[in-house]
């Protein structure tokens, strides 16, 4: 094993039927300049995918840097590392709270039974076992001469046409990834992330989100993407969402809403004059596999943040909120009685941490309740002043007996 693997765990690898995929969180530890950590964390991704037992290739990738200048250094070093198998791949300036000066979360899958298509570097496609997975990015915008509501609606208009670049629309949309500059700056006494939740609400008024070509469960809440609305360190709008196609009747999903929480598409209008409009998570039924894909979630409780000021108790409160979202009396709830997840299935999470001072703590709190599972923490804002810490992740289940839908077919 390279040395740069040993003592910690950097991936986890996901067996769905025929297919396997790979989670994997990168950190660099060596140390060095950019240039070296950058190399340590791609040769690291490079032998996590020797080490399995079947070809594999990186599809998506998320770069956390500390500086928005090395991103031009990253940029050269992945084109000669992939050449034309290049992932879709987002630069995010969010600094890693451990003081590296970049992490990279990235998911790979094997090519003996899926095929991937690199269209440009904002398209990437993945079929296999009858289903084909889109993922498309809605580029880097920067705010020179646009406001916060008209750069995030072009965001929202690019990554649609890059869908539809790759035969896919809005209505096939699971998960949202938004990464915005200056989240809670406020501009002509408006909070940049409540123009961003009202440029949302106003594009998705035009998508048939309870239209889908793929069954989903109705179970009386609004259906939307799951989605994560994080800070970063520039200006910038940093967009990506993944969507699904598929025609095989043992597929379907879930929007999950949460019982401790109110949905925030019901957010009171104290926290945006148009709330925003995502899901929980999106859970994806496929066979006797579940998929569950967890928004960014943070220390909220009904509507109202809880545990102000301290960065021990929000990270408690937003692991739990995490752990009811997904539990089996939650899917039963909400119409799947069969399905259900625990935090040991979590494959990996990605933590964004307010205060860099906070990070110990808030690690220590995740790792005594998740273990060492795969992890990027990086200093980012979040959406409210008041809130310390958002957690996101992804989990794998099984059904707990043979796959059907309960109260008949979807």
């Amino acid at each position: 094993m390279p040395p740069c693997l040993m003592g910690q765990q950097h991936h986890t690898v996901i067996s769905m039927g025929k297919v396997k995929r790979l989670a994997i969180m990168v950190t660099p530890q060596g140390g060095g300049d950019f240039k070296d950590e950058a190399w340590e964390a791609v040769s690291t991704i490079r032998a996590i995918l020797r080490q399995q037992d079947e070809p594999m290739a990186v599809t998506m990738q998320t770069v956390f840097v500390r500086d928005r200048e090395d991103v031009a250094t990253a940029e050269l070093l992945f084109e000669a590392c992939y050449g034309e198998k290049m992932p879709l791949t987002l630069f995010v300036v969010q600094p890693p709270c451990d003081g590296r000066g970049l992490a990279i979360e990235a998911w790979a899958v094997s090519t003996s039974t899926a095929k991937v298509e690199y269209h440009n570097e904002h398209l990437v496609t993945v079929s296999y076992d009858d289903m084909r997975w889109i993922y498309a990015s809605g580029g880097s915008l920067h705010r020179e001469g646009r406001t916060a509501y008209d750069q995030s609606l072009e965001a929202f208009e690019s990554m649609k046409r890059a869908l539809a670049e790759g035969g896919a629309s809005f209505e096939d949309v699971v998960r949202v990834w938004l990464y915005q500059g200056c989240i809670t700056e406020e501009v002509d006494g408006v909070e940049r992330y409540r123009e961003l939740n009202r440029a949302r609400t106003d594009f998705f008024a035009n998508i048939a989100f309870d239209h889908r070509p793929i069954p989903v469960g109705h179970n009386g809440h609004a259906i939307y993407p799951a989605s994560t609305g994080i800070g970063t360190r520039c200006h910038g709008l940093i967009t990506a969402c993944m969507a699904l196609q598929t025609e095989r009747k043992d597929v379907a999903l879930l929007p999950l809403e949460n019982p401790l929480q109110t949905s925030a598409f019901e957010y009171p209008k104290e926290y945006s004059a148009k709330s925003p409009k995502f899901a929980r998570a999106m859970a994806v039924r496929m066979g006797d596999h579940v998929t569950t894909w967890i928004s960014g979630t943070a220390s909220i409780v009904n509507a109202e943040t809880v545990h102000i000021g301290d960065i021990e108790k929000q990270t408690e409160q937003t692991l739990t909120n995490i752990e009811r979202l997904i539990d089996a009396q939650n899917f039963a709830r909400l119409g799947w009685a069969d399905a259900g997840a625990t935090l040991d299935d979590l494959a990996k999470i990605h933590v964004y941490v307010k205060h860099a001072e906070d990070y110990e703590k808030c690690r220590a709190v995740c790792e005594r309740r998740l273990g060492r599972i795969p992890a990027i923490y990086a200093q980012a804002d979040v959406c409210r002043p008041d809130l310390l810490v958002e957690i996101e992740g992804v989990a794998f289940s099984h059904l707990r007996k043979p796959a059907h839908f309960p109260g008949g077919d979807l």
